[in-house]
């Protein structure tokens, strides 16, 4: 068996496809896997990290907004797209795969809408509440959609066949309870520990926002464990945290959070983005947080992903345009001084998961094969 995932952009796109490939893996012994991504996509690393072969095609982003320099922008992608598709097609023709599945980002059109040509089963999966382009561009050309939030079916009219199967975590998430993964980092004592993160890019100002957060616990004299993710701002933030006169160790503030499902099974509060990959694993954990939603990704699908565990109970959510380091804080001690209230917030959480979500799209993808 021969399988091509093809994702790119985000770790939310690319989480899911990992998730499946190891189920594909687990349950085919030998099978073959290749990943098709973007030429400069984060997805070679991740795809790299978890020991799978990926190649590249020529994929450029299309911007909604209007601006002469945004309208030469998508001149230069609209040329860019028959090369990818070329490049799809070249590999479909060498690997031969039974079977194309796509996870979303502009990486994935090239080779789903080449297996798509050529009738090789194909589906595509959508992790966000509110789907994206690219998936909507393909959801009338593959055999199925599958969608990680109801609310986002019904986006879906003209596909041929939408399947609701939540979105796929992968299995190390779920390999330590939260007193292993204590142990595992080395916290011996009762404090709780809060992480945070704003995406492997950095996040400008709520990276500024991050280092007032620190700076009033640090004047405060935190009482629990503290580790933040500060991606391509690092230097900068532990730079200004220095001038303020506020030290942390490397283990409180790093460039990225190489051990996720290790610190997140150990965490007792999240403070974070809402992407659908993350959103997946902290329902799949049972995670409190504090949502943040990036407002400068497509259609604001940041934000309903949200709104829909914080209308259920499970997050504190916090737009962008109101969050300061204060409302940070303010929020965050509320929530660190009430166990009770995390604690129901974890098991709002645990109604919206779908811990099967990995096996339930390898399934889907099985029947469709067949």
């Amino acid at each position: 068996m021969r399988v091509i995932f093809t994702c790119g952009g985000s770790a939310g796109h690319v989480n899911p496809a990992l998730a499946v490939a190891q189920v594909f893996e687990a349950r085919h012994p030998g099978c073959e896997i290749l990943f098709v991504g973007a030429e400069r996509g984060m997805e070679q690393r991740l795809v790299t990290q978890a020991g799978y072969p990926i190649e590249t095609v020529k994929v450029s982003t299309f911007e909604r907004a209007w601006s002469w320099k945004i309208l030469k922008h998508n001149v230069s992608s609209a040329f860019k797209l028959p090369v990818g598709q070329h490049e799809a097609a070249a590999i479909l023709k060498r690997f031969k795969p039974d079977l194309v599945v796509g996870t979303g980002g502009y990486a994935s059109y090239p080779a789903v809408h080449a297996a798509a040509k050529r009738r090789i089963p194909c589906a595509i999966h959508e992790s966000n509440a509110y789907p994206g382009l690219t998936t909507r561009a393909l959801a009338n050309k593959v055999d199925l959609v599958m969608v990680g939030f109801p609310e986002a079916a019904a986006y879906y009219k003209e596909a041929k066949r939408v399947a609701v199967t939540g979105t796929p975590v992968r299995g190390e998430f779920f390999s330590l309870d939260r007193e292993q993964a204590r142990l595992k980092l080395g916290l011996l004592d009762s404090q709780p520990l809060v992480i945070s993160f704003w995406g492997s890019q950095g996040a400008g100002h709520m990276s500024e926002r991050t280092v007032d957060l620190v700076e009033r616990w640090s004047a405060e004299g935190r009482r629990f464990h503290y580790v933040h993710a500060a991606g391509r701002d690092y230097e900068d933030m532990t730079a200004e945290l220095n001038k303020r006169g506020v030290s942390v160790s490397g283990s409180e503030v790093r460039p990225y959070i190489d051990d996720m499902p290790v610190v997140m099974a150990a965490a007792d509060l999240v403070i974070c983005r809402a992407g659908a990959s993350t959103i997946g694993e902290l329902t799949a954990l049972g995670k409190p947080a504090i949502l943040v939603p990036s407002p400068f990704v497509a259609a604001n699908h940041q934000y309903k992903n949200a709104k829909v565990l914080a209308d259920r109970g499970g997050v504190e959510l916090i737009e962008e345009k109101e969050c300061t380091g204060e409302s940070l804080y303010k929020a965050a001690m509320e929530l660190l001084a009430h166990g009770s209230r995390r604690a129901a917030m974890g098991r709002a959480l645990k109604e919206l998961a779908a811990p099967n979500a990995a096996q339930d799209i390898y399934e889907n993808l099985i029947a469709l094969m067949k």
